[in-house]
């Protein structure tokens, strides 16, 4: 999952980018609402964070653009501005939920996981195909009973194929998706990702779940075989 950051303090946003990309996201950053604005408009991000009070053009304005312009991004505010007003001008505007500053960590990680499920159209936050469950809200993988231990960018690359279960995944849709500027972009970057995953899905006599269809990408599906 990809998540933009725009946050003009610099403290703040390495604070919750770095949170984001221990808990897997790939994560993108902008200091202003020019930049931050061009990068929604440039890239598919999952979810947007997003201060009200930014420079060159401020969070309110940088949201009326965006949804004016067609963009269904979910957005997360996050602002000093706590008053009732605010809050609902700001939903108003076109912003999917409010994080009055300050915050905890942990809540925010679970207002961004729930944005990411509302973007796929999902509420319950378990993910099922064949005998594979995922637990969004935990963060925890099962298949057949058996906990299977990811690290989290693996988490984030299977949860993203489970929401698109059935559909073939192509390699552009998952570098898009689970990784950011912060790696390194090697041909084989996608490939071994879904390799690794692979061998830690299947397990002797059991069907496999992720497949590859030549040409085009990846499928996680039940019916595997």
């Amino acid at each position: 999952m990809r998540v933009l950051v725009v946050e003009d303090s610099e403290h703040l946003r390495r604070s919750v980018s770095t949170a984001l990309r221990k808990a897997g996201y790939a994560v993108d950053a902008a200091a202003d609402g020019e930049e931050g604005l061009w990068s929604a408009e440039s890239n598919a991000y999952d979810v947007i964070v997003l201060d009200l009070m930014l420079p060159k053009l401020d969070g309110l304005t940088f949201l009326e653009r965006l949804r004016h312009n067609g963009r269904t991004t979910a957005v997360l505010v996050l602002t000093a501005k706590a008053s009732v007003a605010d809050r609902v001008q700001g939903l108003q505007t076109g912003a999917d939920d409010y994080l009055v500053k300050p915050f905890a960590l942990e809540e925010f990680l679970a207002r961004v996981q729930a944005l990411c499920r509302r973007q796929y159209h999902q509420r319950d936050p378990h993910l099922v195909v064949g005998d594979l469950e995922i637990n969004t809200a935990a963060c925890t993988v099962t298949r057949h009973g058996n906990a299977i231990e990811l690290t989290p960018r693996e988490y984030r690359l299977l949860e993203y194929l489970a929401r698109r279960a059935g559909q073939v995944v192509s390699r552009t849709d998952i570098w898009v998706h689970i990784y950011d500027e912060q790696t390194e972009p090697l041909s084989n970057t996608v490939d071994s990702a879904i390799c690794t995953l692979r061998k830690k899905l299947d397990f002797p006599g059991a069907a496999p779940l992720l497949v590859t269809r030549r040409g085009l990408g990846y499928v996680l599906e039940h019916s595997a075989a």
